[in-house]
């Protein structure tokens, strides 16, 4: 079978490369639904390091990958923990720096990062019948700037972390601050927000 070919032709002068019209967002009000802000990670692949990396590394990644927040895993697709910009750059490696006499180039992921135990999650299903209102006072509660949202089990899986809510996300869309703070965890941290 022989195909037929196309006509060609030579560029005329002045000729253009087309330019992207990426598609416009849907407008994000508080009204608007939940899962409008969360990052569906069955459509957008989870960033991710492991335990043993540096925080250096973690650094690297998170910039090379345009994230805030790490997956850290040692077994895909099961995960360990979370380690976000705000643990690299805030009072936990001073107090692990502190305790063992070391330098901030010899801390690694798990020494900062925060254990699965220790995440906060809202359930899928929940995040389908609530708006973007709800998640923002969630976040406001919670005193998070980020916030998992897990798949409950079924029949042929075990749970899942399916998205990621991120206050970062939740302002770009709306086009202002939402006003959430990190609440302090540790004593170190309640410290450090007071000498503010």
């Amino acid at each position: 079978m022989s195909h037929r070919t196309l006509p060609s032709f030579r560029f005329d002068p002045g000729t253009c490369i087309a330019q992207a019209q990426p598609p416009l967002a849907p407008v994000v009000t508080l009204a608007s639904p939940a899962s409008s802000v969360m990052t569906d990670l069955t459509r957008t692949k989870a960033a991710t390091i492991g335990q043993d990396a540096t925080l250096a590394e973690a650094r690297q990644v998170m910039i090379h990958q345009g994230v805030r927040l790490l997956f850290v895993v040692e077994n895909l697709p099961c995960i360990e923990g979370l380690i976000t910009s705000t643990d690299l750059d805030g009072d936990r490696p001073m107090q692990v720096q502190s305790q063992r006499n070391c330098r901030y180039d010899e801390l690694l992921v798990s020494d900062v990062m925060t254990g699965l135990t220790h995440i906060d999650a809202i359930d899928f299903d929940d995040l389908g019948h609530a708006d973007v209102g709800s998640v923002v006072a969630t976040l406001k509660q919670l005193g998070r700037r980020h916030m998992l949202v897990v798949q409950k089990a079924s029949a042929s899986a075990g749970p899942r972390v399916r998205g990621v809510i991120s206050q970062t996300q939740i302002e770009r869309q709306l086009g202002r601050s939402i006003g959430a703070t990190e609440i302090a965890s540790t004593f170190a941290e309640i410290q450090q927000a007071l000498r503010a």
